[in-house]
Protein backbone atom coordinates (compact mmCIF):
# COMPACT_ATOMS: atom_id res chain seq x y z
CA UNK A 1 0.00 0.00 0.00
CA UNK A 2 2.65 2.44 1.21
CA UNK A 3 6.44 1.98 0.72
CA UNK A 4 8.63 5.50 1.85
CA UNK A 5 12.21 4.68 0.80
CA UNK A 6 15.25 6.84 1.94
CA UNK A 7 13.57 9.66 2.43
CA UNK A 8 15.18 13.21 3.52
CA UNK A 9 13.02 16.39 4.45
CA UNK A 10 14.35 19.72 5.59
CA UNK A 11 12.67 22.59 7.24
CA UNK A 12 14.38 25.77 5.37
CA UNK A 13 17.72 25.05 5.85
CA UNK A 14 17.77 21.93 8.60
CA UNK A 15 17.87 18.92 8.01
CA UNK A 16 14.89 16.74 10.09
CA UNK A 17 14.64 13.26 8.14
CA UNK A 18 17.95 11.26 7.44
CA UNK A 19 17.09 8.01 5.10
CA UNK A 20 13.76 7.31 6.38
CA UNK A 21 11.83 4.14 5.12
CA UNK A 22 9.14 2.24 6.11
CA UNK A 23 6.24 -0.01 4.67
CA UNK A 24 2.48 0.05 5.16
CA UNK A 25 0.98 -3.14 3.60
CA UNK A 26 -3.07 -3.39 3.18
CA UNK A 27 -4.88 -4.10 6.24
CA UNK A 28 -1.58 -3.58 8.50
CA UNK A 29 -1.86 -0.61 10.84
CA UNK A 30 1.46 0.28 11.43
CA UNK A 31 2.67 2.65 14.18
CA UNK A 32 5.11 5.40 14.53
CA UNK A 33 7.00 6.04 17.86
CA UNK A 34 9.64 7.96 19.00
CA UNK A 35 9.39 11.78 21.50
CA UNK A 36 8.51 15.10 20.82
CA UNK A 37 10.52 16.13 18.20
CA UNK A 38 11.59 12.68 16.75
CA UNK A 39 10.49 13.40 13.62
CA UNK A 40 6.86 11.75 13.44
CA UNK A 41 4.58 14.66 12.39
CA UNK A 42 7.42 15.48 9.60
CA UNK A 43 7.31 11.94 8.23
CA UNK A 44 3.22 11.90 7.86
CA UNK A 45 3.66 15.23 6.24
CA UNK A 46 6.25 14.36 3.99
CA UNK A 47 3.87 11.57 2.79
CA UNK A 48 0.92 13.69 2.26
CA UNK A 49 3.24 16.01 0.15
CA UNK A 50 2.81 19.05 3.06
CA UNK A 51 6.52 19.34 3.30
CA UNK A 52 8.00 17.15 0.55
CA UNK A 53 11.16 14.83 0.54
CA UNK A 54 14.23 16.27 -1.11
CA UNK A 55 15.58 13.09 -1.34
CA UNK A 56 14.34 9.49 -1.75
CA UNK A 57 10.82 7.98 -3.07
CA UNK A 58 7.46 7.68 -1.98
CA UNK A 59 5.13 5.32 -3.52
CA UNK A 60 1.54 4.84 -2.67
CA UNK A 61 -0.28 2.09 -4.41
CA UNK A 62 1.27 1.83 -7.96
CA UNK A 63 2.04 5.51 -8.03
CA UNK A 64 5.27 7.50 -7.24
CA UNK A 65 3.90 10.42 -5.03
CA UNK A 66 6.67 12.04 -3.94
CA UNK A 67 7.04 15.99 -4.33
CA UNK A 68 2.96 15.69 -5.63
CA UNK A 69 0.59 18.36 -4.10
CA UNK A 70 -1.39 16.91 -1.15
CA UNK A 71 -4.59 17.04 -3.30
CA UNK A 72 -3.68 14.98 -5.78
CA UNK A 73 -2.03 12.97 -3.07
CA UNK A 74 -5.61 12.96 -1.16
CA UNK A 75 -7.47 12.04 -4.53
CA UNK A 76 -5.86 8.57 -5.25
CA UNK A 77 -7.02 7.49 -2.41
CA UNK A 78 -4.56 8.90 1.31
CA UNK A 79 -6.39 10.03 3.94
CA UNK A 80 -4.64 12.70 6.58
CA UNK A 81 -5.45 13.31 10.46
CA UNK A 82 -3.40 16.15 11.33
CA UNK A 83 -2.41 16.12 15.24
CA UNK A 84 -3.71 20.04 15.01
CA UNK A 85 -7.19 19.01 13.37
CA UNK A 86 -7.70 22.27 11.42
CA UNK A 87 -11.24 22.16 11.60
CA UNK A 88 -13.22 25.07 10.18
CA UNK A 89 -13.94 26.89 13.18
CA UNK A 90 -16.88 28.78 12.04
CA UNK A 91 -18.50 26.14 9.55
CA UNK A 92 -20.78 23.30 11.58
CA UNK A 93 -20.21 19.67 11.75
CA UNK A 94 -22.10 19.21 9.11
CA UNK A 95 -20.96 21.97 6.78
CA UNK A 96 -17.55 20.90 7.77
CA UNK A 97 -18.05 17.25 6.01
CA UNK A 98 -20.29 18.26 3.59
CA UNK A 99 -17.14 20.13 2.13
CA UNK A 100 -15.08 17.65 2.34
CA UNK A 101 -17.39 14.77 1.17
CA UNK A 102 -16.20 12.43 -2.38
CA UNK A 103 -19.27 10.34 -3.02
CA UNK A 104 -17.93 7.29 -5.12
CA UNK A 105 -20.18 4.28 -6.37
CA UNK A 106 -18.53 1.57 -3.74
CA UNK A 107 -21.09 -0.08 -1.68
CA UNK A 108 -18.64 0.20 1.43
CA UNK A 109 -18.11 4.18 0.76
CA UNK A 110 -17.88 6.36 3.04
CA UNK A 111 -20.82 9.69 3.36
CA UNK A 112 -22.25 11.25 6.01
CA UNK A 113 -24.50 9.12 7.15
CA UNK A 114 -22.29 6.57 7.36
CA UNK A 115 -19.50 8.46 9.79
CA UNK A 116 -22.67 9.65 11.99
CA UNK A 117 -23.62 6.07 12.37
CA UNK A 118 -19.79 5.20 12.67
CA UNK A 119 -19.49 8.53 15.53
CA UNK A 120 -23.12 9.26 16.99
CA UNK A 121 -21.94 11.76 19.36
CA UNK A 122 -21.44 13.75 15.76
CA UNK A 123 -24.96 13.63 14.71
CA UNK A 124 -26.34 14.89 17.70
CA UNK A 125 -24.47 18.07 17.20
CA UNK A 126 -24.20 17.98 13.46
CA UNK A 127 -25.74 21.46 13.09
CA UNK A 128 -23.00 23.05 15.63
CA UNK A 129 -20.20 25.49 14.86
CA UNK A 130 -17.13 23.06 15.05
CA UNK A 131 -15.29 26.24 17.07
CA UNK A 132 -17.52 25.18 19.94
CA UNK A 133 -16.57 21.28 20.07
CA UNK A 134 -14.56 19.94 22.78
CA UNK A 135 -11.22 18.09 21.96
CA UNK A 136 -12.78 14.92 21.51
CA UNK A 137 -15.32 16.27 19.48
CA UNK A 138 -13.13 17.70 17.26
CA UNK A 139 -11.05 14.76 16.81
CA UNK A 140 -14.18 13.07 15.75
CA UNK A 141 -14.75 15.39 13.18
CA UNK A 142 -11.45 15.47 11.63
CA UNK A 143 -11.30 11.87 11.15
CA UNK A 144 -14.87 11.65 9.97
CA UNK A 145 -13.69 14.54 7.77
CA UNK A 146 -10.65 11.87 6.11
CA UNK A 147 -13.38 9.32 5.86
CA UNK A 148 -15.82 10.98 3.71
CA UNK A 149 -12.95 11.67 1.40
CA UNK A 150 -13.42 7.57 1.00
CA UNK A 151 -9.74 6.49 1.62
CA UNK A 152 -7.80 3.48 1.36
CA UNK A 153 -4.91 4.69 3.04
CA UNK A 154 -5.36 6.61 6.76
CA UNK A 155 -2.56 8.92 8.30
CA UNK A 156 -3.62 9.08 11.96
CA UNK A 157 -0.78 12.08 13.42
CA UNK A 158 -1.55 11.98 17.53
CA UNK A 159 -5.07 11.07 17.60
CA UNK A 160 -5.22 11.04 21.30
CA UNK A 161 -3.08 13.91 22.11
CA UNK A 162 -4.63 16.42 24.84
CA UNK A 163 -7.77 13.83 25.04
CA UNK A 164 -9.15 12.77 28.44
CA UNK A 165 -8.46 9.10 29.23
CA UNK A 166 -12.47 8.03 28.49
CA UNK A 167 -12.22 10.13 24.97
CA UNK A 168 -8.61 8.11 24.33
CA UNK A 169 -10.54 4.45 24.88
CA UNK A 170 -13.56 5.23 22.46
CA UNK A 171 -11.21 6.75 19.91
CA UNK A 172 -8.95 3.20 20.18
CA UNK A 173 -12.09 0.91 19.38
CA UNK A 174 -13.13 3.15 16.82
CA UNK A 175 -9.73 3.18 14.65
CA UNK A 176 -10.13 -0.79 15.34
CA UNK A 177 -13.15 -0.78 13.89
CA UNK A 178 -11.41 1.20 10.87
CA UNK A 179 -9.37 -1.62 10.29
CA UNK A 180 -11.95 -3.91 10.44
CA UNK A 181 -13.93 -2.42 7.42
CA UNK A 182 -10.75 -2.33 5.51
CA UNK A 183 -9.10 0.51 6.20
CA UNK A 184 -5.01 0.53 6.00
CA UNK A 185 -3.86 2.61 8.50
CA UNK A 186 -0.13 4.33 9.25
CA UNK A 187 -0.57 5.38 13.28
CA UNK A 188 1.78 8.30 14.48
CA UNK A 189 1.44 8.14 18.49
CA UNK A 190 3.36 9.65 21.88
CA UNK A 191 1.10 7.27 23.99
CA UNK A 192 2.38 3.97 23.86
CA UNK A 193 -0.03 2.26 25.44
CA UNK A 194 -2.51 3.04 22.63
CA UNK A 195 0.41 2.65 19.36
CA UNK A 196 1.18 -0.65 21.10
CA UNK A 197 -2.74 -1.90 21.83
CA UNK A 198 -3.73 -1.01 18.19
CA UNK A 199 -0.81 -1.71 15.84
CA UNK A 200 0.93 -4.80 14.19
CA UNK A 201 4.17 -3.50 13.46
CA UNK A 202 5.73 0.00 14.74
CA UNK A 203 9.24 1.68 14.04
CA UNK A 204 11.05 3.94 16.56
CA UNK A 205 12.08 7.25 15.47
CA UNK A 206 14.58 9.02 17.19
CA UNK A 207 16.35 12.55 15.90
CA UNK A 208 14.76 11.91 12.40
CA UNK A 209 15.61 8.22 12.21
CA UNK A 210 14.16 4.71 12.29
CA UNK A 211 16.07 3.36 15.32
CA UNK A 212 14.06 0.14 15.09
CA UNK A 213 11.20 -1.45 13.37
CA UNK A 214 9.58 -4.70 14.06
CA UNK A 215 6.34 -6.63 15.54
CA UNK A 216 4.57 -5.45 18.21
CA UNK A 217 5.50 -8.21 20.35
CA UNK A 218 9.41 -8.01 19.12
CA UNK A 219 9.45 -4.14 20.20
CA UNK A 220 7.28 -5.55 23.79
CA UNK A 221 10.40 -7.65 24.66
CA UNK A 222 13.00 -5.50 23.50
CA UNK A 223 13.27 -3.50 26.65
CA UNK A 224 16.12 -1.67 25.88
CA UNK A 225 15.21 -0.15 22.77
CA UNK A 226 11.88 1.02 24.48
CA UNK A 227 14.39 2.67 27.47
CA UNK A 228 16.71 3.86 25.40
CA UNK A 229 14.20 5.66 22.81
CA UNK A 230 10.44 5.90 24.56
CA UNK A 231 11.44 6.54 27.83
CA UNK A 232 10.88 10.14 29.20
Amino acid sequence: MLQVDGIHTYYGLSHILFDVSLTVSKGEIVCLLGRNGAGKSTTMKSIIGLNPPRQGKIRFKTNDIAGKKPYLIARMGMGFVPDDRRVFFDLTVDENLEISERLTDRLDSWNRERVYDFFPSLKHIHSRKAGLLSGGEQQMLTIARALVTNPDLLLLDEPTEGLAPIVVGMLEQRILALKEAGLTILLAEQNQKTALSLSDRGYILDNGVIRYHGTIDELRSNEDVMRKYLLV
